[in-house]
């Protein structure tokens, strides 16, 4: 059992990193000049889920959620 939990642990690490990583890469959510001159109707406003910027917010999504299970597993201490 005590490798099963060091293994978990490491994983729980390795997703701790990239979403650290992740979240530092996106952009921030404020407009700025754009969104007054009707700038944000571009091609990248519209398909912003093809975009690197949407495929980075599925990422974290999913992150998100094996972060909060696997810090439960281990958090449940009879592991």
């Amino acid at each position: 059992m005590a490798t099963v939990k060091m293994i978990v642990t490491i994983v729980f690490i390795l997703i701790c990193i990239a979403l650290t990583v992740i979240i530092l890469m996106q952009e921030g959510k404020s407009a700025g000049l754009g969104a007054i001159s009707g700038a944000a109707d571009t091609y990248w406003g519209k398909n912003k889920g093809r975009s690197m910027e949407g495929m980075l917010v599925k990422v974290t999504k999913a992150l998100v959620v094996l972060f909060i299970v696997i810090s439960g597993i281990l958090n449940i201490g009879s592991f």
